[in-house]
């Protein structure tokens, strides 16, 4: 590749090390091809220094051996080792073995060397050293034309091995760096589903076709509340999970028998001594690049919707029970406007009789809009509609909560009385929420109480508030108190139950309290307010 105008070569590890070898084994070849020439064995092209040959081959074998020993540091001595086997294959033909002699053609593993190392330019330079030496050998040989000829056709020949030797490395070189690149690219993608997964908020696996896990995701250990390496275990060994009728299920044979996308709602599974009910889905992995129809491996995604579920059953037991409520006042309502309707066609019905009837219609239609109040509340409340705080001056909220109530007291000929410490300030707080959630106590308070007082205090100590309301009604018993707080329950104390409630007002009150981070404590006895 090029980078900035210069040629970087990356050395294949493989190919250097076959390069190093070769070059401990040339010389080594090359000498003993050199005794043959001096015990005459093999006909010399020229008379060879017994000398001579001891100081090239001498010093081309240490050179073999070292470089076979010793790696190499830098590019520069690379470059000066390269410079050195040139050298000595240059003398070794000039002076020992002639250009023409059988073994040529290892000029061929210098051009390797050369392209291998420094690529185009080092190629280049070793090409130009062969031709400079059968030049020159030629020329000191020129009065023997065979000789002249064997140089030339070893020349070609060697030009020719040695630039399909080189073709060869460089079409190795070009698939190694694309081998390179795929498995780096491989691992930038490997990476990039890693961290997906690792962010996902649901728990992830892969298993092979067996079901056993081969790749999993944090929020899986989140999910099973373990740290344990879960690589190589069997599914249904890490999850154990059961029905719906809470009969085990295997999720290995589950997965076997999958056919495409599969979801499932009714499982659950104990962890951690826990039960949770659990959303289920697996799909089977199948090749693009093969034509078997079998999974080779699943993906499973795991969710935890214990608390989904929960809030669903908690609607609908919540639109059931509000129904039912409903009702009844609709039906009393409507039936009373019904014989409304059909006595004023009657000219002899008194018209007290009328009146009253008109009255039970109207608290039917009173006690609906109450529920609807409190619904609307409770609604406000879980969606966070109102919970913007604000500064409330304490004083002008509870005498204006005095001023509403106070009618409503006397008319039941209860004596409504305000406690206020005298500089009760400020607080930071949702208007709304606050002032709901005292309505609620003071309401109670008037409904529930038939004669006596009524006490609304507020009180002040340190930083903290307390809004307090007392009255002098039926009480509550100690088993009562355990359930006040519960959605549409209502004391089955007869005296209760002659008063319209509809069982959210205290339910409301809770949740109001939790929104303002407040605290509400109960202490009442029966037949004692």
């Amino acid at each position: 590749m090029k980078r900035g105008g210069q040629m970087i070569v990356n050395v294949n590890q493989r190919t250097a090390s076959i390069i190093h070898v070769a070059g401990f084994l040339i010389p080594v070849i090359l000498t003993l091809y050199g005794f043959l020439i001096l015990l005459k064995i093999v006909q010399p092209s020229q008379q060879v220094d017994p000398w001579t040959f001891g100081i090239i081959t001498g010093g081309w074998i240490v050179l073999g051996t070292y470089q076979l020993l010793v790696a190499s540091r830098s590019k520069t001595e690379s470059a000066l080792r390269l410079a050195g086997y040139h050298l000595f294959t240059i003398a070794y033909i000039l002076l020992i073995a002639g250009f023409s002699m059988p073994f040529i053609c290892i000029w061929a593993v210098l051009f390797l060397a050369s392209y291998e190392f420094f690529s185009n330019d080092g190629l280049r330079l070793s090409i130009v050293a062969l031709v400079v030496t059968a030049v020159a050998d030629t020329i000191i040989n020129l009065g023997d034309d065979r000789y002249v000829i064997t140089n030339i056709i070893s020349l070609v020949a060697t030009l020719v091995v040695g630039m399909i030797a080189t073709l060869v490395s460089q079409a190795q070189q070009v698939d190694r760096q694309e081998l390179s690149q795929a498995r780096t690219d491989g691992l930038r993608e490997r990476d990039r589903a890693v961290t997906l997964m690792n962010n996902l908020t649901d728990a992830v696996l892969a298993t092979d076709k067996n079901g056993v896990i081969l790749v999993y995701n944090a929020a899986c250990l989140n999910l099973l509340d373990t740290n344990a390496e879960l690589t190589n275990q069997p599914i249904d060994a890490v999850v154990s999970v059961q029905d719906s009728d809470g009969k085990p299920l295997k999720l290995s044979k589950s997965l076997r028998d999958a056919k495409s996308v599969v979801s499932r709602e009714d499982l659950s599974a104990v962890i951690s001594d826990e039960t949770i009910r659990l959303s289920t889905v697996f799909s089977p992995i199948r090749s693009t690049n093969s034509n078997s129809k079998s999974a080779e491996g699943y993906i499973v995604i795991l969710r935890d919707i214990t608390k989904q579920k929960s809030l669903e059953e908690e609607r609908d037991e919540f639109i059931s029970v509000v129904s039912h409520e409903l009702r009844t006042p609709i039906t009393i309502a409507e039936g009373t406007l019904s014989n409304v309707q059909l006595m004023m066609s009657r000219r002899d019905i008194p018209h007290t009789t009328l009146a009253n009837n008109v009255t039970v219609a109207h608290e039917q239609v009173v006690f609906l809009a109450k529920m609807v109040n409190d619904l609307s509340t409770l609604s406000r409340a879980e969606r966070g509609v109102a919970d913007t705080p604000e500064e409330i001056d304490v004083s002008q909220m509870v005498h204006d909560l005095y001023s509403e109530y106070a009618p409503q007291a006397e008319a039941k000929g209860l004596q409504f009385n305000l406690a206020l410490d005298p500089q009760p300030g400020t607080v930071f707080a949702s208007p709304l929420y606050l002032k709901e959630l005292l309505q609620n106590f003071v309401t109670n308070a008037i409904k529930y109480t038939k004669k006596g007082d009524i006490l609304l205090r507020v009180t002040k100590q340190d930083d903290t508030l307390e809004f307090s309301v007392k009255d002098s009604g039926i009480g509550i018993s100690k088993s009562d108190q355990e359930r006040i707080f519960d959605k549409f329950w209502r004391s089955e104390d007869y005296r209760t139950r002659e008063t319209g409630g509809t069982g959210l007002g205290l339910y409301v009150a809770r949740k109001l309290s939790r929104k303002l981070n407040t605290e509400i404590h109960l202490s009442s006895r029966l037949n004692h307010g």
